[in-house]
């Protein structure tokens, strides 16, 4: 289950941070003077859009100004300034597959000339259904717009059908914008996680917070007997990779059944695991399964999916009258231009061959990055979680809470912008690349060659 590439040495060679301040200005002046036309389509930008952007992450980027893009394919994408990159940031996932699929296209291009959304069901619903359960073994599937909204569903129905008040996350998880899961632990208190803006209730009213890999933590707050679901990642992926102990989620998974609490995975992340994610490469059995992102190929779209217990449990909910008002579903959701394009993409992407090509280049890309942290003797790691893998500086976390602590913002400041003026993006909330069969050998070792050049550059060598 563990897929660590562990390249951390005890030997210690700190950063300089007057030298570190000082290379990170160069790459600033760097970044600036190479992209005229994305400052000023920035520029133009701030006078109308809040934050300057139409979605506020995109302000995490690194650099003076976000850069804007314009056109994508496969595993690389070209800027408004003409400058080609290795993307290994995949839109945070939501471009696993690669971008502009032409499959995907011609399946988006059809769909909308004969009609996008009528609120009635499409020739592709039932396929798209079928699909899922195959991949995921989870007997009754619906779709959302986001894994966002679906996570606020599936929290709704625990609650109903357990009649139970509270929720239990992973400390330091993410799972989306839903209120109840934006909360930490502070001591043996629940909080709101920090940069949570406006919580609408306490959260400790709402909540239950248990750190990652700690049985006994889990096993007490179940004690409650207030908990409708455990709503997990089956490994943090948002605070950066943290993988299970071995015998961890066999353990959630018992504990969970004797509490009577329904077990949530959410596979929006930890899809790159395989096919059918975690759950199926690791055997899981949830009662509940949410994956969204890279199922639609860029178009929104996600899922989730139910034991056939809990199917019969809800029907005669999802019948009932009064269902539009009950806080599931949408107008938008399930419309036929998001089927079509779930449909095309299960059909060519994300199958065992896609992975067969895209794991062993995260391996590649872990192996690299190891070899340039053990050369220099640096207290770092490097993890991977199927195609997934990210870079830390420091010794393997155990749960959240010790990743959150590890974070190094100006450190990763500088090393996304020195990769990125050198063609390769990385995922802005952490250290992370994504691979797709797109990608090739050659773009990995670009890669470890960026990587141990910024470090040479960090330490002076």
């Amino acid at each position: 289950m563990s897929e660590p590439a562990s390249a951390a040495s005890s030997a210690s060679s700190p950063v300089d941070r007057d030298r570190l301040r000082a290379l990170h200005a160069e790459e600033e002046s760097r970044f600036v003077a190479d992209r005229p036309r994305s400052a000023a389509l920035a520029a133009e930008a701030a006078d109308a859009l809040l934050a300057g952007v139409p979605m506020p992450w995109m302000t995490r980027w690194p650099g003076a100004f976000p850069v804007f893009f314009e056109t994508a394919s496969g595993a690389r994408f070209t800027d408004v300034d003409g400058r080609e990159y290795v993307d290994l940031c995949l839109g945070d996932t939501g471009a696993m597959t690669g971008h502009a699929l032409p499959a995907v296209t011609e399946a988006i291009t059809e769909r909308a000339s004969t009609g996008i959304t009528t609120m009635l069901p499409s020739t592709d619903a039932a396929w798209v259904a079928e699909e899922l359960r195959r991949r995921f073994g989870l007997a009754r599937w619906q779709m959302a717009m986001s894994a966002t909204d679906a996570n606020r569903f599936v929290l709704r129905f625990a609650r109903h059908l357990t009649g139970r008040p509270k929720v239990a996350v992973m400390d330091w998880c993410y799972h989306g914008t839903v209120d109840e899961t934006l909360a930490v632990l502070d001591g043996d208190k629940v909080v709101p996680r920090p940069g949570a803006l406006g919580p609408q209730v306490d959260v400790a009213l709402t909540t239950r917070v248990v750190p990652f890999n700690d049985l006994a933590a889990l096993e007490a707050a179940l004690a409650h007997g207030d908990v409708a679901c455990l709503l997990m990642e089956p490994a943090l992926t948002n605070i950066g990779i943290v993988l299970p102990e071995e015998g961890y989620l066999d353990e959630v998974r018992r504990l969970t059944r004797e509490a009577g609490t329904l077990l949530v995975i959410d596979e929006t992340h930890t899809l790159c695991a395989g096919p059918g994610g975690a759950t199926r490469a690791w055997g899981l059995v949830p009662d509940i399964l949410v994956v969204g992102k890279p199922i639609g190929g860029g178009v929104p779209a996600a899922a989730y999916g139910v034991s056939q217990e809990v199917a019969d449990r809800l029907g005669p909910q999802m019948l009932s009258h009064d269902i539009d008002v009950a806080g599931v579903g949408g107008t938008l959701t399930g419309n036929a231009l998001a089927l079509a394009a779930v449909r095309r993409t299960l059909s060519v992407a994300l199958r065992e061959e896609d992975f067969a090509v895209a794991i062993p280049l995260a391996q590649r890309w872990a192996d690299g990055v190891a070899r340039g942290i053990a050369e220099h003797g640096l207290p770092w790691h490097v993890q991977r979680l199927g195609a997934r893998a990210e870079y830390w500086f420091c010794p393997p976390p155990r749960d959240g809470a010790a990743a959150a602590a590890a974070v190094d913002e100006e450190l990763e400041a500088f090393m996304h912008l020195w990769a990125l003026n050198r063609g390769i993006l990385l995922t802005p909330f952490h250290n992370m690349a994504l691979f797709s069969p797109h990608h090739t050998e050659a773009d990995v070792d670009l890669h470890t060659e960026v990587f141990g050049d910024a470090v040479a550059a960090l330490l002076g060598r």
